[in-house]
């Protein structure tokens, strides 16, 4: 049956469960069309508190995983600070609950253009330990069914109203990233002199740990924290095209006389 259930990208297991979870917000964002804002928040609110406490489990799992500890001992094996919620595609678990619960339009905003590039490149870029794998295994559902609520819990934010997209959003978007990337650098520098974690290397600042796209970047900006800045342009694009497509949607229709 295992065989049977082998997750990697884009295969017909992947594409399945991604069906699933874009159906699950479909449902979610029609069922809450008419209701309250306040609802809406609540909502999203306590569908990321859900997550953040599945997170845990799933950590606590990987912690006792002797295969995944193999994989991963380049990089010294399982470590607690290295498995903290502070990655571009899990750190938006935590901030969404605090942009809606707060009304923070800039950390909506934050969550809604990031979070879902963040979460789409660890479901189509998986790390080590993570594809070719049965999904039955606890480390293989902790991982997608917490990157895809991220996508999802992100997206919903504009598919259920509580932020719209606005093409005044992009150098907000762009700068917000920028300081809380150049943020979790400075975690990350504090974990590696402090020996807490000495590999610490959330949102990647520090190396690229083979990641195809970030590789190519470094190519062309070879330091630290800095090359990511190619991957603002990307960014760019995604909230020039979501605007825009939302500026289509609302667009009222015009009927010939």
């Amino acid at each position: 049956m295992n065989n049977n259930l082998i997750m990697a990208p884009l295969n017909a297991v992947f594409l399945a469960v991604f069906a699933f979870f874009v159906l699950l917000l479909v449902i979610a964002s029609l069922f809450f069309r008419k209701k309250s804002d306040r609802a809406k928040r609540w909502a999203v609110a306590v569908t990321c508190l859900v997550n953040c406490l599945f997170f845990v489990l799933y950590k606590i799992f990987l912690s006792k995983d002797a295969e995944y500890n193999v994989i991963q001992s380049a990089m010294g094996g399982f470590n607690w600070w290295g498995e903290l919620p502070l990655h571009l595609c899990n750190i938006n678990m935590w901030l969404v609950i605090v942009g809606v619960l707060l009304d923070k339009r800039s950390i909506m905003r934050f969550c809604f253009f990031a979070g879902p590039i963040g979460a789409a490149m660890a479901l189509f870029m998986p790390g080590n330990g993570f594809s070719g794998y049965s999904l039955l295994l606890p480390r293989m559902l902790g991982y997608y069914i917490t990157h895809f609520l991220v996508m999802i819990t992100c997206l919903s934010l504009g598919t259920f109203g509580l932020l719209k997209p606005e093409l005044s959003d992009l150098p907000k978007t762009l700068i917000v990233t920028f300081i809380i990337a150049f943020l979790i650098h400075l975690v990350n520098t504090l974990f590696r002199i402090t020996g807490l974690y000495e590999k610490a290397n959330y949102f990647y600042t520090i190396e690229t740990e083979g990641n195809f796209l970030l590789e190519i970047f470094y190519r062309w900006i070879p330091l630290p924290f800095l090359y990511l800045i190619p991957g603002l342009a990307i960014l760019a694009v995604y909230v020039l095209l979501v605007t825009g497509l939302a500026a289509l949607v609302k667009k009222p229709k015009r009927y010939p006389l």
